[in-house]
């Protein structure tokens, strides 16, 4: 019997790929026998793609600024120069800054709309230019519980992430037709360096754990799974969807 979740010798992008999910996500396509190229910020993720690649599919580390829409483009072509072709990209690169809405600089509401909206856009667009050349392809964006939610002192990162959801439906109506599935998935509360702060803070704390019916905070494997799901063919019919990864929190 085939095995659908299969994805060896594909090829993949996974931007934000340094550290915390986005390297989790490398290592596990990395793993299942993928061709990776992972994206960052800085030099870490050079060290990162070497670290990864200790056996196996090649593994590259690209620099890129995704505040710089002009900087995305040129990260995503080097990409392309190095895998040759495109089978999965992996949205996850984003950032937050925190501020009341009535004090949010119009400089600090770009830059977060930059990062988590517009970069992914052309992250999107210029994926779906090939995928749509080969008939075939996986878009994976990174949205969040404030999807769903409003948050509080973060409209600009509640804004990008419930832009992600509508354009992940957007791009799957346009390309489902051309056998290409862009789909996204929510993670909760993960236990990565974005809640560090509210680890420390023990009525916070409280009030977290005891919503999320697991019990716990989401570690970054626990995402790997989702990504390989909605990547290989056990996902094919799936479309414009958000797969809440998140313990419960949804639910509760």
């Amino acid at each position: 019997m085939k095995n659908i979740f299969d994805i060896s010798s594909n090829t993949a992008i996974v931007t934000g790929g340094s550290r915390g999910l986005g390297k989790a996500i490398a290592k596990g396509l990395h793993d299942a026998g993928v061709e990776v190229v992972i994206m960052g910020t800085n030099e870490r993720v050079l060290e990162t793609a070497k670290e990864l690649y200790i056996d196996g599919p090649p593994v590259y580390g690209i620099i890129a600024d995704f505040s710089n829409l002009d900087s995305v483009k040129v990260a995503f072509n080097m990409a392309i120069s190095k895998l040759g072709s495109l089978d999965i990209l992996v949205n996850n690169a984003g950032m937050q800054i925190r501020h009341p809405a009535v004090k949010f600089p119009i400089d600090d509401w770009q830059k977060v709309l930059n990062v988590n909206l517009s970069a992914i856009f052309i992250m999107s667009k210029m994926a779906g230019e090939l995928m749509i050349a080969q008939k075939n392809g996986k878009i994976i964006n990174m949205a969040s519980l404030l999807s769903f939610q409003g948050g509080i002192t973060v409209p600009a990162y509640a804004a990008s992430k419930g832009g992600i959801v509508q354009l992940t439906k957007a791009l799957a109506n346009e390309w489902a037709k051309d056998g290409i599935n862009v789909n996204a998935i929510a993670p909760g509360y993960m236990d990565t360096d974005n809640i560090a702060a509210l680890k420390v803070d023990e009525t916070r704390n409280k009030q977290i754990l005891e919503r999320i019916p697991a019990g716990r905070y989401g570690l970054p494997e626990d995402i790997v799974g989702a990504v390989i799901y909605l990547a290989s063919d056990a996902g094919k019919y799936v479309n414009g969807t958000v797969l809440t990864v998140d313990g419960g929190w949804m639910a509760r």
